[in-house]
């Protein structure tokens, strides 16, 4: 079965995945991961890109960002991450592809599933058991929207101004978004999303963005169809 095209749609923040090739590490070293969010920052500006979240794990990253253009995200993710395999192979003394194939990408309906993918991204290293708490992790967006350091990177969403109207406010409501959790239904509908390149949102998003493209946007009903009488 032919793989289909990853969808990218100006506007729209998407949520992104990539993973080392056969899991293994894509970060060996904390200057890795500060060069790969220069790099991000720096081709982020390059293509129109929004950045919104990340988080950096041994052997896989995610981020939530949206672009200016239908084809900035492909252009930020190719030039990301070439020059980044080539800075690690020259690290260490290895040849051949970093990826396990080409990276995850799905589009996001913002004021439903925005802020989940977040503060999934958030929860992440805590879940692998790398922390207990989001804000002992220092390669997420995390400390940023909690009001622990300031990320030049970030452009916060719209979903993030709404949560309050002083930055104490938004910070205080954020780490509360963050400790309530991320349900498992939503998780897993992040989860599927992203690896299959699912539009995620209710049925009235997901068929307004399928009109505009031929390209499918939902799994296919399963089953056999309905032969004709």
């Amino acid at each position: 079965m032919a793989r289909l095209a990853r969808l990218a749609i100006a506007g729209l923040p998407h949520h992104l995945l990539q993973r080392g090739n056969n899991r293994q590490p894509i970060f060996l070293r904390p200057s890795e991961r500060g060069f790969f969010l220069q790099r991000l920052a720096t081709y982020a500006a390059q293509f129109g890109v929004s950045v919104h979240a990340y988080v950096l794990l041994p052997d896989h990253f995610h981020l939530v960002a949206t672009p200016r253009t239908d084809g900035a995200l492909p252009d930020l993710m190719q030039a990301l991450g070439r020059s980044y395999v080539r800075y690690f192979n020259d690290a260490h003394g290895r040849t051949g592809t970093l990826w396990d194939g080409r990276y995850r990408c799905a589009v996001l309906q913002a004021h439903t599933f925005l802020l989940p993918c977040m503060a999934g991204l958030d929860l992440h290293p805590t879940r692998a058991g790398l922390v207990s708490h989001p804000a002992e992790y220092a390669w997420s967006s995390y400390g940023h929207y909690a009001g622990l350091r300031v990320d030049p990177l970030l452009i916060a969403p719209d979903e993030v101004w709404q949560l309050g109207n002083t930055p104490f406010a938004r910070e205080s409501c954020y780490r509360q978004l963050v400790e309530k959790g991320v349900t498992t239904d939503q998780q897993k509908a992040l989860t599927r999303s992203v690896l299959h390149g699912w539009a995620l949102g209710d049925p009235q998003f997901v068929a307004q963005l399928q009109r505009a493209t031929t390209r499918r946007l939902s799994p296919a009903a399963r089953g056999r169809p309905m032969l004709a009488r």
